[in-house]
């Protein structure tokens, strides 16, 4: 495959979609050649947004000079545009959750497989600035061994009135958001056993799929981890919270507000007991005598349209691929787990 700028063609023209057509803008690598949506208003917002607008997906596919379909559609339908686009020469990228199965995966590798296309599932929360702060702590090791690692988004506008409310197109919240939380946590532990894991989903909304889940997740290191996502909080926790053996982080959202604190003394040092409630405590008293210190969240560099130019470089043979199809298939199997976890109120041991 030469190194030349490749061609892409979007497939729905929806939320998400619009937002690749925004970040690909600025990716030379890739030129946008055209726009499909099954819906005809969709297809006239893209018209008089500039695009090139196909009248039918099989237009997209008898194109000899499209090298990309990137598939934003709902979760339901990606299988089988994936396996129409990879059957007619061309590499796929796929919006998350890739199908709504592991053997539907496994069935759209196979084909990329037999006619040898890129096919890439967009991953693309790896790239959350907090995320990325996280993860810098942790292998560093700045506040010690962690041990458990909170991971909490949570807002109060219940379900979008669309798609994700119906169980039939995949909708929910564990397909929504789980597939993100639960694969970057794989993915900071991609050498780590998977242990057990306990799952409680929420339908308190009234719909057919999950409003919220929390998931608590042990692995063979010692490490605890906490999943959630709620619809109904008025009043959030924050969205990253994690311990180690000499400090604690804390990121309250998307915003970056946050710090972490390490020790800098004695962990058990004596101190006065307080006044707590209806008694007194040594035990949870505060740590004023400067035996800890206070930092901003780290510096990091990220920029998600890297996931775009790896993708071609991963065509063009020279790199391999970002978000590996092993990591995403190791997430389905674990989702398959927290619904059986949550159907049968079971704890999953692996």
């Amino acid at each position: 495959m030469s190194n030349t700028v490749k061609n892409l063609v979007l497939i729905g023209y929806g939320g998400m979609g619009t937002r690749h057509l925004q970040r690909l803008q600025s990716v030379k690598e890739i030129n946008v050649k055209g726009v499909y949506d099954i819906k005809r208003v969709k297809r006239e917002e893209a018209k008089r947004a500039g695009y090139r607008v196909y009248s039918t997906f099989e237009n997209v596919l008898l194109d000899k000079d499209v090298d990309i379909i990137l598939i934003a559609t709902p979760n339901d339908s990606h299988k089988d545009i994936a396996i129409e686009a990879l059957k007619n020469d061309k590499h796929v990228i796929c919006e998350k959750p890739v199908t709504l199965s592991v053997s539907d995966f496994e069935e759209v590798l196979k084909v990329a497989k037999k006619y040898n296309k890129c096919f890439m599932v967009d991953q693309n929360r790896r790239w959350d600035e907090n995320f990325n702060m996280i993860k810098k702590i942790y292998n560093n090791h700045a506040i010690g061994d962690v041990y458990e690692i909170r991971n909490y988004v949570q807002g109060s506008r219940g379900i979008p009135k669309d798609w994700r409310q119906l169980k039939e197109k995949g909708g929910g919240m564990v397909y929504d958001w789980c597939v993100h939380l639960l694969d970057r946590i794989l993915w900071l532990n991609n050498d780590v056993k998977l242990e057990s894991l306990y799952a409680n989903l929420s339908y308190s909304l009234g719909h057919n799929v999950d409003d919220g889940f929390e998931v608590t997740l042990l692995f063979e290191n010692g490490l605890k981890v906490l999943l959630g996502v709620g619809t109904s909080n008025f009043i959030k926790l924050p969205e990253w919270y994690m311990v180690g053996s000499t400090g604690t982080m804390e990121i309250e959202d998307f915003d970056l507000n946050g710090k972490y604190v390490t020790l800098e003394g004695e962990l058990t040092k004596d101190t006065v007991p307080i006044e707590a409630g209806a008694g007194f405590t040594k035990t949870m008293a505060p740590r004023n005598d400067g035996s800890t210190q206070e930092h901003e969240l780290p510096k990091v560099n990220v920029d998600v349209r890297d996931f775009y130019r790896n993708f071609v470089n991963w065509i063009d043979g020279k790199e391999e691929p970002i978000v590996k199809n092993s990591e995403v298939m190791r997430t389905m199997k674990v989702i398959n787990e927290i619904f059986k976890s949550s159907d049968n109120n079971e704890v999953i041991k692996f």
